[in-house]
């Protein structure tokens, strides 16, 4: 060997020398080893790395570090050290410069160290004018070259020790100093160097300290101790926490991801173009064709978006990747330790320091494989937070452009669900994908070094793996059917949730909770039967790979010791196939887990990749051009238009030009087409032929006004810079003023989740001033004054819409029902049936004698009829609707709850409010309320609640199961050590068969003990699953309507769905993780404390640490958890507002402002999730290094106590104690996945706290089959407070009302009337005085007792998704003929028999599929349904046209005759028949009489007649 010859040839011995090396009891390296290898192995790595280095650094500019005192120190140290090296080899060579060949290593040596230090040095400069803060490359090298200079440090003090010092005290002074230079440079790298001078300037307030981290902090994670210490201290608060690093931002992530997806889609796109041009069309073979070609769109989309996340995400997952190969190679590192240590214990003469550096080894090597481990475990984190940023920003941006065919099949529940549930499938398949392919190379290694212990006998071990994976294949593929089923099922209940929320007072009113309570349990049970069917399967995989480490070494040791009766299981043999035998659990464990993960992340990722490839609005279906003065500036040319592309068109031949600035009218029967034709304007419709132009910006108000959850001044202005002189005209014009002075903080009032906390007037007209700031070209208005009074629409006709108002010179297309403005438009479009039948102006169309002037006919016989008690001719039929109440004080709104919206709400606890002057300023006019995150460590009453859910009689026996399993896995170890040491007689061991026996029994009893405890749990679980969904459903249903109006929707959507999941789910599999590690850590430390008693010593402190870490780390974590959870929210909330308002938001072009606001809502949600998995990983990496001294430990003990020690019982102690690393982490991971997910409960169970309404049912109250049989009304002295404290909102009300009177309650805005409604239906409850109905009091009934006995047909029709027959009559208590009878009173039988399923025609959310007219009609026909003696009425009429309206109201006088109704008039018109009118005005009766006797007085009523137009 060369380097042999070259040591030679230098005086030197050889390279190496086993006898001095390993064959000694004081072992040392050769001389040419020191001068060569040792020096020679760092430089060579250096040298080697450097270029690739060079290049990283290349590529990767992060911009130009000032010289710091830290680059300087390094820098001078370098040098330093290689004039070390340059004055030794000038030395060397002038003073053996006559024997130069025989000192050539003594001159190679210094030269090449020198020649790296200017390396080094150069690396250092160039890392600094490329921004590398800290260097990995450097670290490791100056570790490398301290490490190799140990060997010599040591044999310089031993020789400076024995020989006289001063004799070559100059060489060891030189080499002490080189050794404490290099020391300090190591030093020196583990700090990072000053952030550089260009990087862009960060507006972060807080940024992560991993970017000022350096390299040894990254890989220990010490950075992240600075927030563990502060939520150590201090509960956390989201201004703790750090601001988002630039690559882990949504903008950052989803531009990137974007351009991906964008160019897969096209790709898709364009294929089924191809597809389509190549066939026939009409075929039957083209139709199965494209049936199949979909099917493989689906199923393709998925596999497209997974390829696109891999190009984002893919290099740097890799990395992770290599960190978890290099980990393996640790793993399997130990067991050959082990197996040396092992054979040592049984060598009596071999010396003590090879078990020393056995066990030594053996605690590096496993300190190593934490390191890498954790790096892979937070790089997969990382790259699951990427993916979960990136596809919420997809599904976002989807949700925003999908056309109408594709909205109708994706409810808010199913898009909520897409962000929740199946994004954290993805996360869960990035940690765990590895695992699918390394697993079985695991699997395959663990058997070839079993070979290598056993032999053949290890076939036997391949054998068990192959019968144990089949089964567990066949079980995977069962749950992740039977997970596809309970998904199918959780959509369901969160889509009709959301529903019930939405419709909440709907469901009030006409005491409907318990029908649709019934349905989402029926849900409910469907899914938990799919869980508990998963959960038992799961149990037999758990069981079956919790026995694996058993079956697999009773198959071995069986078959190894009945090959051959000589074959004996030493210490050896049987302690190094455990330890592999417990490396092979862990691919066997996460083997079924990650195919059960990948399974649920390939449905997912088809759910997901279905709709990011649902068909999306056509951006050419509307051209868009400048605007022009003169000319046209809408063009609609021969279009046809339908809502799907299959289905029947709803516009046909639609020809039409608006001229810029003129004003056009549409107008038409209920589902004529006339807000059709305003969405094919807005390119909403899917274009069929012909061509749609729009000149200019667009601006528009739909038929139902879309409020934000945001202040008032923030739904007008919607984003446009504040003009303040142009805001107050703009309120001014909208008849806005008044409300703003009464509104608690005017324009800077919250407004509730779909505007609940304003009347469907003030909606409306906040939805015009939107559209009218904007200052827009073309201005498309649905019908916007169908719920303003008369003069509030006169004033807003004339100063917004009409020929002088605001938007004079704009062009306007008006949908109105008002046929009193049609005068005054340029141009009229009369629809019918989808077409356009008549166009012109108000006299062109009048003399045609067409369509037109039949509905003005109409109108003019029902102006006629109905005013037979008036004087003069009605001037105006604008609606005049009285619920545009202004709030009083503080108050919730008060008519609101009768007459306004019905958004998708959320219960929170409402906490009485102080007077407004005593509240902060800031607070004024806060109507919800965020999600709040609990602080501190969770309640031991949490705990107590879920534990007394489940009951006694499951917690006992999983207890004593849990103390059974690890009994028997005790014994049968500790069986092992015993048969281990068992004395060879003859070349053999005796009663082999009665060992293997007693072995067996023990196995299999620890085997059905593991099934017995993890079925006791799920099933444990899943009844107290049912038990807290069931529980928070009944608190939300039976709370009061204005605990609906403070919190956001998506507050308790996150309930319903991702608290109630990881109840459902984490819960009890954290239960069962940390009771199973608990009772094995017990197991370790009695079999530890068995072999050395001394072990006591530290066990203790290490106990002590242990408890101190973990105390650290679940106080930051739960409250991490906490803040997560509590940010989640509002990206549901605000998902679910930009699904409802995309129209809107689309035809204002403000999609770039909303997808901000969700990356800003997406990236506040990952602030708080980033520190959390950092949390763990922080916990890991300390506790392991505590479970690695314990290893250490083990083993230095049993090296002391060799002489005493049997080799079975040290295998024992030390295989196990190997085991302690991963225990004590995943007790504590596994301990706080149980506190974090206990906050589910805690956060499920806080509704229970809230106040709630009276009982549904009161059992001692008798009440009468007929009742009310009259339909009297008696009011004695009633008052109202909406709380304590407030202005009284009625003051005494003492009145009778007789049996079949008709009776109409007018007044002023806030006068009252709505909430006389309101105390009728008990939605708000008395405060004084009682109302009798027939003699009984109401308030001794209960509330379902009383709502089902009267009806309501409120202003805002709510549909829930189902059959026309559910939403006439969701308890099934008439017939199908009566249903039809009150389907033909209300005018819609002949449409209802048009449809091919008839009642059974499905109902979208919301009832989008029919119009709002079409929805109102419903409302009536439950009204003519139920057919109660009291029936009140809230401008029950307002969405549709005047005949439709005519029809209805002479169906209620016909079929409510002898009734007594109620109406709450908003359309004075309506009640001039009736028997009497009350007129109200601040909380009191101010008049009652005949109309006509009324309008005699020339009081309220008279003025409100006048301006109205009716006297």
């Amino acid at each position: 060997m060369w380097m042999d010859d070259l040591c030679s040839l230098n005086g030197l011995d050889p390279l190496w020398d086993w006898n001095r090396t390993w064959y000694t009891p004081n072992p040392d390296l050769t001389q040419c080893f020191q001068n060569t290898v040792l020096v020679w192995a760092p430089c060579v790595y250096l040298w080697i790395c450097a270029p690739f280095y060079f290049l990283y650094l290349y590529c990767n500019n992060r911009g130009y570090i000032q010289l710091s005192n830290l680059c300087w120190a390094k820098m001078v140290l370098g040098l330093i050290l290689a004039s070390f090296g340059f004055v030794e080899f000038f030395y060397v060579l002038l003073e053996k410069n006559r024997e130069i060949e025989q000192h050539l290593v003594f001159l190679l040596s210094p030269i090449v160290r020198s020649l790296t230090m200017v390396l080094a040095i150069c690396m250092v400069h160039v890392e600094r004018l490329r921004g590398s803060r800290s260097s990995p490359l450097l670290f490791i090298f100056w570790l490398l070259a301290v490490l190799c200079s140990l060997v010599p440090l040591r044999a310089k003090v031993w020789l400076a020790v024995d020989e006289d010092f001063w004799v070559e005290g100059v060489r060891y002074v030189a080499f002490f100093s080189y050794f404490s230079v290099q020391l300090v440079q190591l030093v020196l790298c583990c700090f990072a160097e000053q952030p550089p001078s260009t990087t862009k300037p960060t507006h972060a307030k807080n940024p992560c300290p991993v970017q000022d981290a350096s390299f040894l902090s990254k890989i220990l994670f010490w950075w992240f101790s600075g927030l563990v210490m502060k939520g150590y201290r201090r509960p956390l608060q989201v201004e703790d926490l750090w601001s988002l690093r630039e690559e882990d931002t949504s903008h950052r992530i989803i531009s990137d991801t974007e351009e991906g997806w964008a160019a897969e889609y096209a790709t898709l796109q364009r294929q089924e173009r191809e597809l389509h041009e190549s066939l026939m069309p009409g075929s039957k073979l083209a139709e199965q064709t494209l049936l199949f070609r979909k099917l493989k769109k689906e199923q393709s989309s998925g596999l497209c978006l997974l390829r696109t996340l891999s190009r984002s995400f893919g290099s740097y997952f890799l990395l992770g990747c290599l960190c978890l190969v290099v980990h393996d190679a640790f793993m399997f590192s130990i067991p050959q330790v082990l197996s040396l240590l092992l054979g040592f214990m049984r060598n009596e003469s071999a010396p003590l320091w090879k078990g020393y550096f056995y066990a030594s080894l053996m605690f590096l090597l496993s300190c190593l494989q934490s390191l890498f481990n954790h790096q892979y475990m937070y790089i997969c984190f990382t790259v699951g937070m990427r993916v979960k940023t990136a596809v919420m920003g997809l599904v976002y941006r989807k949700s925003l452009i999908i056309n109408s065919a594709a909205r109708r099949t994706c409810t808010v529940g199913e898009i909520v669900n897409l962000v929740s549930a199946d994004t954290q499938k993805l996360m869960d398949f990035v940690v765990y994908f590895n695992a699918v392919w390394i697993a079985p190379i695991e699997i395959a290694l663990c058997l070839f070094f079993l070979w290598q212990h056993l032999g053949p006998s290890a076939l036997a071990g391949i054998a068990t793996v192959i019968l144990i994976f089949p089964l567990n294949g066949f079980i995977a593929k069962k749950r992740s059917k039977l997970q596809e089923i309970q998904l199918k099922y959780m959509d369901g209940r969160i889509k009709l949730t959301n529903e019930i929320l939405s419709g909440i007072k709907i469901l009030k009113f006409y005491a409907w909770e318990k029908a649709f309570q019934d349905q989402v349990l029926d849900y409910r049970e469907k899914e938990l039967k799919a869980l508990k069917k998963s959960q038992i399967l799961y149990s037999i995989s758990i069981a079956s790979f919790s026995s694996s480490s058993f079956l697999i070494a009773f198959a071995m040791f069986g078959i190894y010791i009945l090959m051959d009766h000589k074959n004996i299981l030493d210490a050896q043999k049987v302690f190094v196939s455990m330890a592999l035998i417990n490396i092979l659990k862990t691919p066997l464990s996460q083997l079924p887990f990650a195919m059960s993960t990948a399974m649920q992340a390939v449905v997912s990722l088809k759910r997901l990749g279905k709709f990011l490839c649902q068909e999306e609005l056509k951006a050419d279906s509307v051209e868009k051009g400048p605007r022009s003065t003169d000319g046209d500036g809408v063009v609609v040319e021969n279009g046809m238009f339908s809502w799907t592309k299959e289905g029947p068109p709803c516009l046909k031949r639609i020809g039409v030009r608006v001229p810029s600035s003129s004003l056009v009218a549409v107008v038409g029967h209920v589902g004529s087409g006339k807000s059709s034709l305003l969405s094919a304007v807005l390119g909403e419709m899917e274009k069929r032929s012909g061509q749609v132009s729009v000149k200019g910006s667009v601006a528009y108000v739909p038929q139902q006004a879309w409020i934000q959850n945001t202040t008032l001044r923030d739904n007008i202005v919607f984003g446009q810079d504040m003009k303040e002189s142009w805001y107050k005209q703009v309120v001014e014009a909208c008849a806005l003023e008044c409300d703003l002075k009464i509104l608690p903080a005017g324009d800077e009032t919250e407004i509730g989740e779909k505007g609940l906390n304003l009347s469907g007037g003030q909606k409306q007209r906040v939805s015009l001033a939107r559209a009218v700031y904007r200052k827009a070209d073309v201005y498309l208005l649905d019908d916007p004054l169908s719920a303003v009074d008369a003069h509030v629409g006169q004033h807003i006709f004339k100063k917004v819409v009409g020929p002088k108002g605001m938007l004079k010179d704009k062009t306007r297309i008006l949908v109105t029902h008002g046929l009193s403005f049609l005068p005054q438009a340029d141009l009229i479009l009369v629809m019918v049936d989808g077409e356009i039948t008549e166009t012109g102006s108000y006299l062109e169309l009048l003399g045609r004698q067409g369509a037109f002037a039949d509905l003005m006919r109409a109108y003019t016989s029902t102006q006629h009829k109905d005013n037979d008690t008036c004087r003069g001719p009605r001037k105006s039929s604008s609606r005049l609707s009285m619920t545009d109440f202004m709030l009083l004080s503080r108050d919730l709104s008060k008519e609101q709850l009768i007459s306004g919206d019905t958004g998708s709400t959320s219960l929170q606890n409402v906490e009485p409010m102080s007077d407004p002057e005593h509240d902060p300023a800031e607070e004024l006019g806060r109507l919800t309320k965020a999600d709040r995150a609990h602080t501190g460590r969770v309640k031991l009453e949490t705990y107590m609640e879920y534990f007394r859910t489940i009951g006694l009689a499951f917690i006992l026996p999983i207890i004593f199961l849990y103390a059974f399993q690890q009994a028997a896995s005790l014994a049968y170890n500790y069986w092992l050590s015993l048969w281990a040491d068992d004395p060879v007689v003859n070349g053999t061991q005796t009663d082999a068969d009665l060992k293997l026996g007693v072995f067996a029994a023990l196995g299999i009893a620890q085997g059905v003990a593991v099934f017995g405890t993890t079925v006791a749990i799920s099933l444990g679980g899943i009844i107290a699953s049912h038990h807290l969904h069931l529980d928070l459903l009944n608190n939300i249903l039976h709370s009061p309507m204005s605990f609906f109006e403070c919190t956001p929707s998506g507050n308790l959507l996150n309930r319903f769905s991702k608290e109630i999941d990881a109840i459902d789910c984490m819960i009890p599999e954290g239960l069962k993780m940390m009771l199973s590690y608990l009772f094995k850590l017990l197991e370790v430390c009695i079999i530890v404390l068995l072999a050395t008693p001394f072990a006591v010593v530290v066990i203790l402190p290490l106990t002590l640490l242990y408890a101190f870490i973990q105390s650290f780390y679940v106080a930051t974590s739960c409250q991490l958890r906490r803040l997560e959870s509590v940010s989640r929210s509002p990206i549901y909330t605000h998902f679910n507002e930009t699904v409802q308002g995309a129209s809107v938001i689309r035809a204002f072009g403000e999609q770039p402002r909303f997808i901000l606001e969700a990356n800003s809502r997406v990236d506040h949600n990952q602030t708080s999730y980033f520190p959390r998995f950092v949390a763990t990983r922080w916990l890991a990496v300390n506790l392991e290094f505590l479970g690695n001294i314990l290893v250490l430990a083990a083993s230095i003990l049993s090296v002391m106590g060799k002489d005493t020690l049997s080799p079975g019982i040290v295998g024992l102690a030390v295989s196990h104690s190997l085991q302690v690393t991963g225990i004590l982490s995943w007790i504590v991971r596994s301990w706080t996945d149980v506190e974090n997910n206990i906050v589910s409960v805690e956060r499920v169970k806080e509704y229970a706290e809230t106040p709630k309404e009276a009982p549904w049912t009161v059992e001692d109250v008798p009440l009468p089959a007929s009742w009310p049989h009259m339909g009297t009304i008696e009011l004695q002295e009633y008052g109202l407070q909406y709380r304590k404290g407030l202005e009284w909102a009625l003051k005494d009300i003492s009145l009778i009302i007789q049996e079949r009177e008709k009776v109409g309650i007018v007044g002023r805005t806030g006068a009252g009337k709505s909430s006389l409604a309101l105390g009728i239906f008990r939605i708000l409850e008395a405060t004084k005085g009682e109302i009798y109905i027939d003699g009984i009091n109401i308030a001794d009934i209960g509330l379902h007792e009383l709502r089902s006995r009267i009806t309501i047909i409120p202003q805002d029709p709510v549909l829930f998704s189902g059959s026309l027959r559910m939403n006439l009559d969701p308890f099934n208590q008439y017939s199908d003929e009566d249903v039809w009878n009150a389907l033909e009173l209300a005018h819609l039988k002949n449409f209802v028999s048009g449809l091919p399923p008839k009642l059974n025609h499905e109902c979208s959310e919301g009832g989008e599929n029919l119009s709002l007219g079409q929805r109102q009609l419903l409302c009536l026909a439950r009204a003519l349904l139920r057919k109660t003696k009291i029936l009140v009425l809230d401008e029950a009429t307002a969405a549709v046209d005047l005949e439709t309206d005519n029809l209805i109201q002479s169906t209620i006088r016909s079929q409510f005759e002898d009734c007594t109704v109620l109406t709450i008039a908003h359309r004075l018109n309506t009640i001039m028949d009736y028997t009497r009118v009350i007129v109200m005005d601040k909380g009191y009766i101010v008049e009652s009489d005949s109309p006509s006797g009324l309008i005699a007085e020339r009081g309220q009523f008279y003025s409100m007649c006048h301006e109205a137009g009716l006297v």
